[in-house]
Parts: structure tokens; C-alpha cells; sequence
């Protein structure tokens, strides 16, 4: 599906900005000290983001190692690829808001080169 918008990535903990567009959460879990009125946010994508188990994985592997970060990818581009269900609306609203203008995908993880939000806007692009 061709864009004319772009896919940001950045930290919950920036500020929102107005060339930020729609601000998507894509954490299973709300960020420590974020209130919702400073998240600014279009929604909170749960269904897009990790598994608990795939997160904590990830986690508990080799700090920044390559191979780990290659195993999280693949696990998770094959969930994605997998969606259905809340997945699949989730997906809808990041497509209808990107047809509007710049999507801004949000994250908690102090990684700011990996992390499931970098993933995630991979996986977008590829489609």
C-alpha cells in the first residue's frame, strides 16, 4: 500500500510535537509517569504490540545483542503477519491515520534502536 506520510518513532517521554500527526501507543503496558492528557495520544494499540512472553524474552536475552534482536523481529513480524481481530482494527486505524497525514508510533523502552515500536514501523513499510 504505497504512503505519502511518514512513520516517526519516538519515546512517550518527548514531548508531543505538532508535526508528530496521530500519536499511537504501541506498548502492552501504560509507560510509568505518563499521564494520558501529556500522552496525547490518537489511541493505545495494545493489539499491536508483543507478546508478554515474546517482550520478556527479548528482554532477558543478550543486552543489545544482534541475534537477539534479529529472533524478536522475526517473532514478532510473524504475529503481526498472523493479526486478525483486534489486530486487524488496530492495523486499520494506523492505515486510515497515515492516508491523513504523519503517524508518530510511541514507546517506553529506553533502546531507543530497538525496541517493538522501531520493529513495528519495519514491518509497516514492508507491507
Amino acid at each position: 500500500m504505497p504512503r505519502s506520510h511518514t512513520i516517526a518513532v519516538k519515546r512517550i517521554y518527548e514531548p508531543a510535537e505538532p508535526g508528530d500527526g496521530a500519536r499511537f501507543l504501541v506498548d502492552r503496558l501504560w509507560p510509568r509517569g505518563v499521564s494520558k492528557e501529556k500522552a496525547d495520544l490518537a489511541a493505545w494499540l495494545k493489539p499491536l504490540s508483543p507478546s508478554d512472553a515474546m517482550r520478556e524474552q527479548f528482554h532477558h536475552a543478550t543486552a543489545g545483542s544482534d541475534a537477539a534482536w534479529n529472533a524478536f523481529r522475526k517473532e514478532y513480524f510473524a504475529a503481526l503477519d498472523a493479526g486478525g481481530g483486534e489486530a486487524a482494527a488496530a492495523l486499520a486505524e494506523i492505515d486510515a491515520a497515515m492516508k491523513a497525514g504523519p503517524v508518530t508510533l510511541l514507546y517506553a523502552a529506553k533502546d531507543e534502536d530497538r525496541n517493538n515500536a522501531v520493529a513495528l514501523r519495519e514491518w509497516l513499510e514492508g507491507r
